[in-house]
């Protein structure tokens, strides 16, 4: 048997300077963690011990969580909750009562934290009526706890018990109020976050901030396919990949099927509860619904039972629209990026496709020199232009414009480019290859299309070029310092059926240079919306006109550029310059 120790205290004075020192020392401080190791320095002055523990009553899972302590096991502080009336401490909580056991070996409900401990002095807190928690000591001696031990124990515990259970509180209001600070600042910040991944990681390490968890996941409902899908996950802050989840299934099913939260104190208690890893014993669900429908669930785990609280809850519940909009806005973001890359990606293929269908350079011609240039308002261009050479006998230029800009007019210029490689062999009269280019757009009739497109058969032993106009600008031709403007006009093809076509032949002298130019070139716009206008177009026809179509070209879309500036090209611009020789 242990001796007995010697009192501590000589004189009623004593005891009575070490309990105001007892109540000087635990309310100097808010702070529950330094409060904690405050209350263990001052029983240890007092009453020593081996293991040491301030365990805390929690209300949900009415049962003691070790909260502080000293020679425990890590696994045992973190994952242990003693029921009332189990264990020494148990038995403490329950009967509001100290429990001193000489020596634990022959009490049955010992709960065996060290096989060296022989004796346990375990002292109930209480404050405001409310029972706060147990202080617990331990020690490797039989009897090493006396009478006068328990009731200074209990002297010191009805002194801690206010500070510890004012601590908690205000660690209840600061968490509150950094939850309203949070989100007084999430909607700003959240909205501005379109990477979707970058904002679902921002709201991992803020909900982190708020509450503690060991694995964070965000599902979002996948409607077609009748399931939540896993989006973002992280288990001890490492990115992890988790399954889809169906929905009505699992904790988190349970939440999106019911759009409310859900929280489970112990997963191995509830059928409904998914097992993805074998340390997870509490999760909390909470559905993110949008103009009230769920979009997904943000999901939260803890490898302790009954973590979370219901002050959790209602701080995950605070947070979830913010969370649930931002999310459905990056979301949308997201789809809206991959239709873009998509789409850029049908662009790159259209502007191939286009290259092949359209000369990339100026062919040669007999009788002809020729220079082309040609640039899109958009990623690919809706101007038509080819050549059909048949040697000896004569060659078919034709140029255009499709109405529109962009994509769907670089279709249905490839429509009209494709059927003219079709037609244009077999028809020598540019009238008759309009009037069958005419019908046959018509039998492939679609809506808000059409196209301007000029037809010169040029024949170049007699040196005739000879026109069919169907909308187009009428060609200028430059001759002796004049620039001539051939009247030829006609209705756009795709347009109207029954239509019958003009033919104008013009008979070219050495040295006449004849210009094509879409549209896009007079109607391009400056910054004082004027427009660049035919007029500009004879101005430079007559001032350049003697020399070679390449310069030509080159002057016109140098005076282009000049004249918008900064302003963005408002149309496809084409030309074509073709010098008799």
């Amino acid at each position: 048997m242990a001796a007995p120790r010697k009192s501590v205290f000589r004189e009623r004075a004593e005891l009575l300077d070490f309990l105001l020192e007892v109540s000087r020392v635990t309310s100097e401080t808010l702070d529950l963690d330094r409060l904690l190791e405050n209350v263990a320095s001052i029983v240890k002055t007092v009453v020593p011990y081996d293991l040491f523990a301030i365990l805390l009553y929690s209300e949900p899972a009415q049962g003691l969580r070790i909260r502080y302590a000293i020679g425990h096991r890590d696994e045992l502080v973190r994952s242990l909750i003693i029921p009332l009336n189990e264990g020494v401490t148990g038995m403490a909580a329950a009967t509001r009562a100290p429990v001193l056991v000489d020596d634990v070996r022959s009490e049955p409900r010992y709960l065996n934290a060290l096989d060296a401990v022989r004796s346990e002095l375990a002292v109930p807190m209480m404050a405001r009526g409310r029972l706060v928690g147990v202080l617990d000591v331990q020690s490797t001696r039989v009897k090493a706890y006396s009478e006068q031990d328990r009731a200074l124990m209990r002297l010191i515990a009805t002194r801690v018990a206010v500070s510890i259970d004012n601590a908690r509180l205000y660690r209840r209001v600061d968490r509150q109020n950094r939850t309203l600070r949070t989100l007084a600042h999430l909607s700003q910040e959240f909205s501005s976050i379109l990477d979707l991944d970058e904002l679902l990681g921002k709201i991992a390490a803020t909900i982190r901030a708020l509450i503690n968890y060991d694995a964070f996941s965000i599902f979002l409902v996948d409607a077609e396919r009748k399931v939540l899908r896993h989006r973002f996950s992280v288990r001890y802050d490492q990115r992890v990949h988790l399954d889809n989840i169906p929905l009505g299934k699992g904790i988190t099913g349970a939440a999106a099927e019911s759009r409310e939260a859900v929280r489970v104190l112990n997963t191995m208690e509830d059928p409904r509860y998914i097992a993805s890893h074998a340390d997870i014993h509490s999760e909390l669900a909470v559905p993110l619904i949008v103009q009230d429908r769920v979009v997904g669930v943000l999901d939260l785990e803890s490898d302790r039972v009954a973590h979370f609280t219901e002050d959790h809850q209602r701080t995950l519940s605070l947070l979830a629209p913010q969370v649930a909009s931002s999310v459905e806005n990056a979301r949308l973001y997201e789809e809206l990026a991959q239709r873009e890359q998509r789409m850029e990606q049908d662009l790159a293929a259209a502007r191939k496709l286009q290259h092949v269908l359209q000369p990339r350079e100026a062919p040669e011609l007999r009788g002809l020199e020729i220079a082309l240039r040609a640039r899109a308002a958009r990623e690919i261009s809706g101007d038509v232009y080819d050549f059909f050479d048949h040697g000896d006998e004569y060659a078919v230029i034709v140029f255009g414009d499709v109405s529109g800009k962009g994509a769907a007019a670089a279709l249905y210029g490839a429509l009209v480019s494709g059927l003219l490689r079709i037609l244009a062999p077999r028809r020598r009269s540019p009238a008759v290859l309009m009037q069958s280019l005419n019908e046959t757009l018509l039998e492939r009739k679609v809506d808000a299309q059409y196209a301007t497109l000029l037809v010169a058969l040029w024949e170049h032993r007699s040196r005739r070029l000879t026109l069919c106009n169907a909308g187009a600008e009428p060609p200028l031709i430059y001759r002796n310092g004049e620039v001539i403007k051939p009247k030829v006009e006609g209705v756009p093809i795709g347009l109207l059926e029954g239509r019958e076509y003009e033919e104008l032949a013009i008979d070219t002298k050495i040295g006449d240079t004849i210009l094509f130019y879409s549209d896009g070139v007079e109607d391009q716009l400056n910054s004082k919306d004027e427009e660049y206008s035919r007029s500009r177009v004879l101005k430079l026809m007559k001032k350049h006109g003697a020399e070679s179509p390449k310069a030509i070209a080159d002057a016109i879309f140098t005076d282009l550029d000049a004249f918008r500036d900064d302003t963005a090209i408002t149309d496809d611009q084409s030309v074509v310059v073709m010098r008799v020789c």
